[in-house]
């Protein structure tokens, strides 16, 4: 087998070069993946944009992988085996105080590939590299039905199983998502799964006939004001629960009104920069009793959930995969993701990739 591979890497802004290097060592407990795909999110897409300069460069960035598991070291779990499908969960020691209350995604005794260079002197998890060796305990195994592209879906869905746990949604309750982005739609095709009755609401054509298509109930903001539009379809009396899927000043604002006046809650899922602005006061959160709640990142158990979901196929992700682009193409593959309305663009590590 090669002993080199090769990586995307951002150099700047609005520049993604292809790289090569060694393949490490494979560890006592770790594992080779032969890297198929690796979806560029929107954390990826925004420091090609410029929008993130607080990530460092050369960032050999991903973490939407998918791969096949070819080597493995003499202590990993027979439950993995060379040749099973694999997605990548985030890196955690499983010793520290986070890690043994089960917040393994705040384990701190792992090194930050946002902030510390591997000894290539590359930050970034290095998704785009067509091998990669990972901690055992952060492998997941998934259906090989699957294709590596919709597997690549197991860390986004993680953090959206992350944030619906949070907020505590329960069956017969009525969810709003604002936004049908990828986000949006993967947090409203899964609290579908958990029995909600779901409204999305949206303004691109692209994405309202996108949600419509999976089974959404879509709000076109465009033909109604999403808030009267809510209460309308709620007997007046709004949501149990708003997601908010944009990180945007107005977003925030349609949540406030949407939600039921006593006891709602808001999920704070997507981020925004510059910095979205909320108007509430701690009067209105007081005295309705709402409740606001951050979410970020998961857990290994919320990857695990994830895995369930997309094996079972509890959740289909297969229509939210804009379109493939090989490795060499990836500069073109940030131009497609980058671009208002797209979904997840594929990176096809392998020159016959699926």
């Amino acid at each position: 087998m090669t002993k080199m591979r090769k990586f995307a890497v951002l150099t700047r802004a609005k520049n993604a070069e292809v790289h090569k290097g060694e393949i490490p060592e494979v560890g006592d407990n770790q594992v080779l993946i032969k890297q198929e795909a690796c979806n560029i999110c929107t954390t990826d897409f925004g420091q090609w944009l410029g929008l993130r300069e607080h990530q460092p460069y050369p960032m050999a960035g991903g973490h939407e992988g998918a791969g096949i598991i070819i080597a493995k070291g003499k202590n990993v779990r027979d439950g993995l085996s060379v040749g099973d499908h694999v997605a990548l969960a985030y890196d955690y020691c499983g010793e520290c105080t986070a890690c043994q209350t089960g917040r393994t995604s705040e384990c701190i005794e792992i090194s930050n590939p946002f902030k510390d260079k591997n000894d290539e002197g590359y930050y970034g998890h290095l998704g785009f590299a067509t091998y990669n060796v990972k901690d055992a305990n952060a492998v997941i195994k998934m259906n090989s039905k699957l294709s590596f592209s919709e597997a690549g879906f197991l860390e986004p869905l993680a953090t959206v199983v992350n944030g619906l746990k949070r907020l505590r949604v329960t069956a017969l309750e009525r969810v709003v998502v604002i936004g049908a982005g990828t986000m949006g739609i993967l947090n409203a095709l899964a609290a579908t799964a958990y029995g909600t009755e779901v409204i999305v609401t949206e303004m691109m054509d692209k994405k309202i006939e996108a949600a419509r298509s999976m089974g959404l109930n879509v709000i076109d903001v465009k033909e109604y004001d999403p808030v009267e539009k809510v209460k309308e379809l709620t007997n007046s009396e709004g949501a149990d629960a708003v997601i908010l899927a944009v990180g945007a000043t107005k977003a925030n604002d349609q949540a406030l009104e949407m939600v039921k006046h006593l006891n709602g809650r808001l999920l704070l899922f997507a981020a925004g920069y510059p910095a979205p602005e909320l108007h509430v006061d701690s009067n209105l959160v007081h005295y309705r009793k709402m409740e606001l709640i951050g979410t970020y990142g998961a857990d290994i158990c919320d990857f695990n959930k994830s895995a369930n979901l997309l094996n079972d196929g509890k959740v289909d992700v297969s229509k939210l995969i804009e379109t493939k682009v090989p490795l060499e193409k990836i500069q073109k593959g940030y131009e497609i993701a980058s671009t208002q309305g797209s979904y997840r663009v594929s990176v096809l590590l392998q020159e016959e990739s699926e």
